[in-house]
């Protein structure tokens, strides 16, 4: 498991979360530890991380 550091696209504040290397594409929805709200999860290794995003759910 690797640890990422981002900002929640609601509150700003930088929370972190544990990837799961692998060389598939993983998506799943996860809630901000610190406002709750949901956030769309998108992230890539190839040898390391090579792609992430954390997308709000509303519009």
């Amino acid at each position: 498991m690797e640890e990422y550091f981002f900002q929640c696209p609601y509150c700003w504040e930088q929370i972190s979360m544990l990837l799961e290397p692998s060389s598939l594409e993983q998506q799943y929805i996860e809630d901000c530890e610190v406002c709750c709200r949901p956030i769309l999860i998108q992230y890539y290794f190839d040898i390391e991380l090579e792609s992430f995003s954390a997308e709000s759910l509303e519009d």
